[in-house]
């Protein structure tokens, strides 16, 4: 399997979390409920033609100071005589002995599919589909609860997987499909009909990806007429959102533009708000209230933990 195939995405029951498109590194997000046996961590993207190194580490907290323990530091080096990966452990600010795999499966120019494949003793590593190396812990994989991504990478995709449902008699690797990125399905204009109309408690999540060069995009909801009652539009000119009524009536909104090219980005919509969340995660949980527009403190619906905005619906008509 080429890393650059175009397969059905992951059935969502073997996603333990949403995943993230187009991270910008570096990258640092929590891992939901820390690391254990049974999990897989899914990397696609590709190498830099110029790329020197980069590394993927499992981090036992986030912190800046002091630095946090790393159970797992993998390191792929490409500027060496002979490109190499090298994986560590740093216990209480302290590198220990290295582990070093020569015959490097990463090219520079080229992409990849890496599963991290999370065993009892020992994590082992594939790239596209190959075996490459296995690592044994050194630190309890229990105090893992944060992923890095730093260097040299581009990434398309990092995804959090349960491998359980992929067991097959014989393999070694569960089967690991890359995200389908580019579906026609999901073209701009897209829309999807709501069989069952909005109900309490329901979020429909909306993510993309800004082009280079935007200029505007729309959310909308239409009722059963085919009637707009009231769109959501990201004006890229002057970095504004509006509603704007089924009459083209627009009433700014008074709140940050999260919205940036070549960024990835969410947007939700309940039965009485809309919360935007940009490409940059935090630690900071996020509820929908139905306050004035502006930075809110709230639970995402998905129940990941970022920096993020909650807009209330207007509550008359434009």
């Amino acid at each position: 399997m080429s890393p650059g195939e175009k397969l059905d995405p992951l059935p969502d029951t073997f996603i333990l979390q949403p995943p993230v498109f187009h991270p910008v590194v570096p990258y640092v997000t929590t891992i939901f409920g820390g690391l254990r046996a049974g999990k897989m961590v899914m990397l696609q993207g590709a190498v830099p033609v110029n790329a020197r190194r980069f590394q993927v580490d499992f981090q036992c907290g986030c912190s800046l100071h002091p630095r946090p323990d790393i159970a797992i530091h993998f390191n792929p080096r490409f500027h060496t005589t002979k490109p190499h990966v090298i994986c560590n452990t740093l216990h209480g600010g302290r590198w220990q002995a290295e582990a070093r795999w020569p015959h490097l499966a990463l090219q520079r120019g080229a992409s990849f599919l890496i599963l991290f494949l999370f065993g009892n003793e020992e994590m082992k590593v594939s790239v596209n589909g190959q075996h490459f190396l296995h690592y044994r812990y050194r630190l309890p994989l229990s105090r893992v609860d944060t992923l890095g991504i730093y260097g040299d990478i581009l990434v398309t995709a990092v995804g959090f997987l349960n491998i359980s449902p992929f067991v097959e008699d014989g393999s070694e690797y569960p089967v690991g499909h890359p995200f389908l990125l580019k579906s026609p399905s999901l073209e701009v204009p897209c829309s999807r009909a709501l069989p069952q109309g909005l109900w309490p408690g329901q979020v429909i999540i909306v993510r993309g990806l800004v082009l280079p060069e935007p200029k505007d995009f729309t959310l909308s909801l239409l009722d059963e007429a085919a009637h707009v009652p009231v769109t959501l539009r990201a004006s890229f000119a002057d970095r504004t959102l509006a509603w704007v009524s089924r009459w083209g009536r627009k009433k700014l909104i008074l709140a940050p533009f999260l919205f940036y090219p070549q960024r990835f980005f969410e947007v939700g919509r309940s039965q009485d708000a809309w919360s935007l969340w940009g490409g940059v995660q935090s630690c900071i949980p996020i509820r929908e209230t139905g306050g004035a527009s502006g930075r809110q403190e709230s639970q995402c619906p998905l129940g990941e933990r970022r920096s993020g905005l909650g807009i209330p619906c207007p509550e008359t008509p434009l």
